[in-house]
């Protein structure tokens, strides 16, 4: 067995990307005022940008994803209020049940498809009618690139077709859309024409882009006006927060195109564990940087394969008792999927190592 290497691979997540060098140089030289009086130059200018990107009249600017996605659902809902979003949401799975715990907002979940998508149908008959047993249904939520349904992408056309139902039932439409960079570039359509239906969205900046913190919500005027008041709520008021947006400025505006190479380095990754025995997957499913596979050796659990990756230097988290997932992203090389393929091949050959806990992954 090959231990002789001298830089860790790391497919745990997108998550894991470091702030490139034009990153840190415009957190060095960043502008900045107090962003709570709305003073702040550098976050006024990636709000706007990024408003003007998704489309949207306006932005907000908040630490993580799971704050905008909260903020989002508090911003369209009151307490006692619901939503109609997916089992396998993000929002649902791995937020810490925050819209109910700070906002009181009723979830209904609906089965995702295997492409992440709900069905038209099951949406109407989620939809609950005027009864005063029940609560009042406010808002659907949909994820798109979807992340336990594989990085799946939900194209223009369903997209506006969710909108239009929802709409025409007097509800609002949020895009959790953490991974919204790589569905546009996956589907080679501007984020705007993407969002085109959607009421609001909260977009990542520091999973595939590389910023080291931050992500944006975007909405209307009025929405946004709200969104502001929760991100008070709930502690998100930032003061000289220029330093960290001038990285999000680069993400957004330097690395949205080169995420297509992540897209290629995946399906290059994907097409070689389909060819590994002891594998199973299926690279038509594998569409954006998100790789989820099988390992079906007798004898062999998902987190002994990641314990014995680890120990050749790759890093894969088990998402489940056989399923692992790997996140491209820009620090992994085409040659660095060749790496991944040769351990996990030794790995199966030579035996695992033992595993520390699960290893499963959330983000």
């Amino acid at each position: 067995m090959d231990r002789s290497f001298t830089q860790v691979i790391d497919l745990r997540s997108d998550t894991v990307t470091k702030p490139t060098p034009a990153m840190r140089q415009a957190m060095a030289e960043a502008e900045v005022g107090d962003d709570v009086y709305g003073e702040d130059p550098t976050v006024n200018r990636l709000e706007a940008l990024v408003a003007e990107m998704l489309g949207k009249e306006a932005a907000v600017f908040v630490s993580s994803g799971t704050m905008g996605n909260l903020i989002s659902v508090l911003s369209h809902c009151g307490r006692g209020d619901e939503m109609i979003l997916g089992d396998r949401a993000h929002i649902f799975r791995s937020e810490a049940g925050g819209t109910a715990a700070l906002g009181g907002v009723h979830p209904h979940t609906i089965p995702n498809r295997a492409d992440g998508s709900l069905d038209l149908a099951d949406i109407e008959a989620a939809i609950r009618s005027d009864n005063e047993h029940y609560p009042t249904t406010k808002l659907v939520c949909l994820e798109n690139t979807h992340n336990f349904c594989g990085g799946r992408v939900l194209p223009v056309d369903y997209m506006d077709a969710v909108g239009e139902l929802a709409h025409g039932r007097g509800l609002k439409l949020h895009v959790d859309g953490a991974r919204i960079w790589n569905a546009a570039v996956a589907l080679n359509v501007s984020p705007a024409r993407l969002l085109a239906a959607a009421d609001s969205v909260s977009v990542c900046l520091s999973k595939g882009l590389g910023a080291p913190v931050g992500s944006v919500v975007a909405g209307s005027a009025d929405f946004i006006h709200r969104a502001r008041r929760n991100r008070k709520i709930v502690g998100g008021g930032m003061r000289q927060a220029g330093v960290i947006a001038a990285a999000g400025i680069v993400a957004v505006t330097e690395m949205v195109e080169r995420l297509a190479d992540d897209h290629a380095n995946a399906q290059t990754l994907a097409q070689g564990l389909a060819a590994t025995e002891g594998i199973a997957i299926n690279p038509a499913e594998v569409e954006t940087n998100l790789v989820f596979f099988e390992v079906t050796q007798e004898g062999m659990s998902a987190a002994q394969l990641s314990a014995g990756l680890k120990e050749r230097g790759v890093l894969i988290n088990a998402t489940g008792a056989t399923r692992l997932r790997a996140a491209l992203n820009h620090h992994v090389s085409a040659g660095d999927v060749q790496r991944t393929l040769s351990a996990v091949r030794d790995v199966l050959t030579s035996g695992a190592g033992q595993p520390v806990g699960q290893g499963f992954v959330y983000n």
